[in-house]
């Protein structure tokens, strides 16, 4: 089950969170095809919005084909939107997991690691796809296994 948090400083409208974190926790596996989405009532008792914010959501979300609302039973999951990788047990998780202690040790907030992620995700689309293909094994920057030489 998914528990929507909103945050009301963010600027973005609580139902644009909703979609968001629902396809999130698609993509998470946190939620699977025919699992059932909290009902309208208990998002309104958790994060205090109004019904129709939650209805917005949905009826996005099921414009997307993502879920399907059953009229008297709920709304469910129709399609998942995980991918190998992003399960909780997966190597690259756990690594990333990693990454994100280091950051947050390092002094780094919430806003500062995800707009490095967004940096490197932008680089990676914009000129490093095709620098990582020829790169059968390429490592991370702060691998303290790295060699010295790569830096020249």
């Amino acid at each position: 089950m998914v528990d929507y948090r909103i945050d009301r400083r963010s600027g973005i409208p609580a139902y644009v969170q909703i979609v968001r974190q629902t396809e999130r926790a698609l993509r998470m596996g946190v939620l699977r095809v025919g699992d059932r989405l909290p009902t309208a009532r208990e998002v309104v008792a958790a994060t205090a919005i109004n019904p129709n914010t939650v209805f917005r959501a949905y009826r996005d979300l099921e414009q997307a084909g993502l879920v399907r609302s059953r009229r008297g039973l709920g709304t469910f999951v129709t399609r998942s939107l995980a991918r190998p990788g992003a399960e909780d047990d997966s190597p690259l998780r756990a690594d990333l997991a990693d990454w994100v202690a280091r950051a947050r040790s390092a002094g780094l907030e919430r806003d500062d690691v995800l707009a490095l992620v967004a940096v490197a995700l932008d680089a990676y689309e914009t000129h490093g796809r095709e620098r990582h293909e020829h790169e059968p094994h390429a490592q991370d920057p702060g691998d303290p296994g790295r060699r010295q030489e790569d830096d020249a």
